[in-house]
């Protein structure tokens, strides 16, 4: 088959697989990555026995992530080699945070890897690919000097538009925070913000094409602080006003945030744009003063504290989630009772908590106070079973609640489709398929263990002004 023929239209386009490990931000990764293959021929399947190229977009946070990308890889050389007993080729590639770490070593171990590319470097994945499609083992992960953003082309209308009325917009990455717990920094490289203009346009052509709520992304997204159009920086809060104005974005939404970079302008953000969900995600680790020091967090848990006393002040309808760990090296009984009274005061709608795992290369892998892994078990269930009923009370007090609701895709029984909360609940309500991307008025009726359940108030509405 010619290179023309592959890359025409129809059956015999090349066909790419992507499987996305991970963050929102490797969600995003992984579609503009597809974006940018689309353009050299590719069209995405979600059929990995039908990929000409199969690509696994890895995250490095939890705990074996290398490991893990190694036995899937096993089980992906006994796809490729039944392909290519039928005579049709199959490349592989390792994507993301896994591949930035561990580089040529995938090359080494995984020898039906054809290309290594890391985070930084997604922009030249076409080249890549038509580099490894020569016969050649490509590793991409030196970080490049430009901006991969101005590389990435914009989906086209249709495919934007078949992704659903929500997106994603990475607008900052990377990390100068160096928690001792952490792979961020050495994976996603330094703080790097996309400059205003950048981030407008990719928004509009994203609402162009149907969608109605933007979740703006960023390693630290709140550290975001990019070049304006008028020659000044911008920090998150005056971006966010900005593209509250792009007309038919109706919600905006922003994750995950800092609480270093929670400063006045963003707070006031939340204060006063409708738009902004009232939902924060805030992680604050632990709420001993000890086990943040040894973090390398830069706050206190008085200063968390304070600041969800004066965010709350700002917006006294929002609801916090945040993340734990617990058995961080050094962690003893006393700490751990210190995070569960943090728990307590804050009251959290939503959270997310791990056991403590060593990641090479970071410093609280080197610390040979190691917490027995009995230990944190025991932990993980209290504070689990905490944030459970949190969660939970957060729920129950949502019923009656009158709300609106951006109707995104079907749910599991005909007449239904799902929305999500203001405070990123899914919500299940009876409407039309044809509703799909409207904002209609609802009351919250039940709370279910992982869901809301609503009626409509008005069979007719149209768009509402969140």
């Amino acid at each position: 088959m010619s290179e023309t023929e592959q890359q025409s239209p129809g059956e015999n386009m090349r066909k790419v697989f992507v499987k996305t490990y991970g963050c929102q931000m490797n969600v995003y990764d992984s579609d503009r990555m597809a974006d940018a293959l689309a353009r050299d021929g590719y069209q995405t399947t979600d059929k990995p026995e039908d990929a000409d190229l199969l690509l696994l977009n890895t995250c490095h946070i939890r705990e074996k992530a290398a490991e893990k990308v190694y036995s899937e890889l096993g089980r992906i050389r006994q796809l490729k080699q039944a392909r290519a007993e039928q005579g049709r080729d199959m490349m592989v590639g390792v994507a993301g945070c896994v591949a930035q770490a561990e580089g040529q070593e995938i090359i080494r171990r995984a020898p039906i890897v054809d290309l290594v590319i890391g985070p930084q470097t997604y922009h030249l994945l076409p080249q890549a690919v038509a580099r490894a499609r020569g016969g050649e083992k490509v590793v991409e992960t030196e970080y490049a000097i430009e901006d991969k953003f101005d590389h990435l082309p914009q989906a086209e209308k249709k495919v934007i538009a078949s992704r659903g009325v929500t997106a994603f917009l990475t607008v900052q990455e990377g990390c100068d925070k160096f928690c001792t717990f952490c792979v961020v920094p050495y994976t996603r490289g330094s703080e790097v913000s996309r400059p205003v203009e950048q981030i407008v346009a990719e928004a509009q052509g994203l609402v162009e094409a149907g969608v109605r709520e933007i979740t703006l992304l960023g390693q630290n997204v709140n550290a975001w602080h990019g070049e304006g159009p008028d020659n000044r920086e911008w920090g998150l809060g005056e971006l966010l006003r900005r593209l509250a104005e792009i007309d038919g974005l109706e919600r905006l939404r922003y994750t995950t945030s800092h609480p270093r970079d929670m400063d006045d302008a963003l707070i006031g953000a939340h204060r006063d744009l409708g738009k902004l969900m009232p939902y924060l995600h805030l992680p604050v680790q632990a709420g001993s003063d000890a086990v943040l020091k040894a973090m390398n967090r830069r706050h206190t848990a008085d200063d968390y504290l304070r600041l969800v006393e004066r965010i709350r002040s700002a917006r006294p309808d929002i609801a916090l989630s945040g993340d734990f760990i617990v058995g961080f090296p050094g962690e003893s009984d006393a700490d751990f009772e210190d995070t569960l009274r943090l728990i307590e005061t804050v009251r959290y709608a939503q959270a997310f908590s791990f056991k403590y795992s060593p990641r090479p290369g970071t410093p609280g892998a080197e610390r040979e106070d190691q917490v027995a892994e009995d230990v944190k078990s025991q932990r993980l269930e209290r504070l689990q079973a905490l944030l459970r009923k949190q969660q939970t009370d957060f729920a129950q007090s949502c019923v009656g609640t009158e709300i609106d609701l951006l109707l995104e895709k079907p749910g599991k029984l005909p007449g239904q489709l799902i929305g999500r909360s203001p405070w990123l609940q899914p919500v299940i309500v009876d409407a039309n398929s044809s509703q799909i991307g409207e904002i209609i008025r609802v009351r919250i009726t039940q709370a279910g263990a992982n869901s809301l359940f609503a009626e409509p108030l008005r069979a007719d509405i149209g768009s509402v002004t969140v």
